[in-house]
This record gives C-alpha cells, structure tokens and sequence, in this order.
C-alpha cells in the first residue's frame, strides 16, 4: 500500500520555499492592529465560558492579522497546554496565516476548576463553539487545526458545526480509540523490551505509574521512539514547557496514564463511521514512527468528501518537530489553498 501521497497536495516549490524562515515576509497588512481590541496586550486575552458548572474563563493569543483565514490551534492531552505548539511560530508567519493559540479549560494559562464532571467530549466542544464565537470567526475565515487530542476534539466539533467551519486539520489522531489501542497492542508494544513492557503494564495494573521506574522505561523504550524522535535530553523547551504544565489529573481521566494506549473516558470512542459527512476541505497527518497508525489515517482521509492525506516519513506523534520541514510545507500549503 503506497502511503506516501504528498506530491498530491504539495504547493509549487516557490510557495513552499516562501514558508520557510527568512524566505519571505508576510504583507503588510498582517500586522495591522485597527479595530482589534486585543491588539495593547499583544493579541492575548481571557475569553468568557458559560458551562453548566458555572462560568469560567479560557486563555487565547492571536498571531497575525489575516481576514481570509484564522486556525484556531487545539492542542493535545487532554489538558497539555499550547506551549509545545510554538513551532508554529517559525513558519506560519512567513505565510501570512493568522493563528490562535488556546489554552483549553483546565489547562495552561485558563482556569482549572475542579469538577469532574466538566471534562466531557460534548461540553469541550460547546467551550470551543464559544471561543470561536467570542473571536468572530465563521465559514468565511474559519479553519480548525487539532493535534493529539486536539484532533479528537476537531472531529467532535465539525460534525456538530460543521457550518462555522472553512476547512479542518487533524493531525497525529486517529478517529477511533479502540483502533489506536488495538494498533498499540499488535505493532508498538511488541517493540518493546518483553520485561520492560511487564514491569509497565505491573505498575500500571497497581495503580503505580508515579513510580520513577515507570517513565523510566517509557521515555526512552517508547516516547523516544513514537512520540518524539529525539533524545529526552534534546527535546526543545515548548515541549518540555507544556509536559510540566500539564494538568495530570484531567489527561488521566480522560486518556489514561500515559501514551501507550488509552484507558480512560475516550477508551470507546469511535467517529470513523461518521467523517463521510463532514464536507469541509480536510488535511489528515500522519507519521510513519507515530502512535496513530499511519495506514488508518490514510484511509480516515479517504472517508472525508474533501480529503487530502500527509505523510510524514521520518515523524512521530509531534511530527511538527522531527519532521518539520516536510510537516509545514505540507500544513502551510493546504492552508494557502483554502485562503
């Protein structure tokens, strides 16, 4: 099976090589700061949430001044702050796209209630619908972009609303957990030393994952490998900045103790049924090394009317880092397409 179908969607090499750091500077116009009321705090501000449990507020950080086209950035966990999605800031620039930085409730600079029943998929996507709302965006200028989790939470959100939407991005998120734990169970797992993989799934078992041994074999016998292809060691700082900030009990409750499958809330969910009637332009990525099977996020960009698939041949689950040359040109350029 040919995976690799990035000849499909990328730009000409001209528009690709505008992206790249230094190559280009956007137009004027994407500094302009008129009319926009966040424009003396730097484009940051607190966004008002009403949930059920009360109301509470979300950070945001717009980047940029582009009236065709706004991402509003998902980021992963649930509950892993923005701050790992920084290397945004190198490329997306360069291209003129507006993008939103957004720290979901519960996470990062939002507030942090302590209430479990908040953490639930339709209350996430109903946070989301109000952020989009309290920034003015819609079908014209719209374009979600979800990473991880995030990607979870964008499917979620354009199957109910689908009509704000100008195009999606789901990248490194599978549309069904039973798959990614079954893909976890027959391909990455036996990866794995036999005896490291018994001492994790012990301490797992024992409910003794804050036991030092416990990240002390996954980092380096599996976040290494699938989630960042770096050594620990030289992983960049928004990325070592969002794992110390994130909120460990909401990423537990929802996706389980750590990448190696999910045990929690998400543990049944499954939309792959379901992406036929989503109808806006969709970028799927994948990676080779990812804990997303690559296979079944090409065949997720085939259900999707208006589907393209990316393939990141030396990537894992943060592709956007260790491969990120191929990473942007590929987002960038789908991005430049619905502009």
């Amino acid at each position: 099976m040919t995976l690799h179908r990035i000849a499909r969607w990328l730009a000409p090499l001209s528009l690709v090589l505008s992206t790249v750091p230094g190559a280009a500077a956007p137009p004027d116009s994407y500094y302009a700061t008129a009319g926009r009321a966040d424009a003396w705090s730097g484009g940051a501000t607190m966004i008002p949430i009403h949930t059920p449990k009360g109301d509470f507020r979300v950070w945001v950080k717009r980047v940029g001044n582009n009236p065709k086209l706004k991402v509003l950035l998902l980021h992963g966990g649930p509950a892993v702050p923005h701050d790992y999605l920084e290397a945004m800031d190198s490329f997306l620039p360069g291209a003129g796209i507006e993008y939103i930085y957004y720290d979901q409730l519960g996470a990062g600079l939002s507030d942090k209630p302590d209430d479990d029943d908040l953490w639930t998929l339709e209350r996430y996507v109903d946070e989301v619908d109000q952020v989009r709302t309290a920034l003015g965006l819609g079908p014209g200028n719209f374009c979600l972009y979800g990473q991880s989790w995030g990607g979870i939470l964008a499917m979620e959100y354009a199957l109910k609303h689908q009509d704000a939407l100008k195009c999606l991005v789901i990248s490194n998120m599978m549309a069904s957990i039973p798959a990614y734990n079954a893909y976890a169970d027959k391909v990455l797992k036996p990866q794995m030393k036999p005896d490291d993989l018994a001492m994790v799934e012990q301490l797992e078992a024992q409910g003794k994952t804050s036991d030092p041994r416990y990240m002390g074999i996954l980092i380096p016998g599996f976040y290494e490998q699938h989630i960042l292809r770096r050594p620990a060691a030289q992983w960049p700082e928004p990325v070592n900045r969002a794992f110390a900030r994130q909120n460990v009990h909401v990423y537990t409750l929802m996706q389980g103790p750590s990448e190696l499958g999910s045990s929690g809330r998400l543990e049944k969910w499954d939309r792959f049924a379901d992406l036929h009637t989503i109808k806006v332009p969709t970028l799927v990525i994948g990676a080779r090394h990812d804990t997303m099977d690559p296979a079944y996020m090409e065949r997720m960009a085939k259900e999707f009317p208006k589907g393209s698939y990316a393939l990141m041949a030396n990537g894992s689950h943060l592709a956007l880092y260790d491969d990120q040359q191929a990473y942007f040109a590929a987002l960038i350029a789908f991005l430049k397409r619905q502009e």
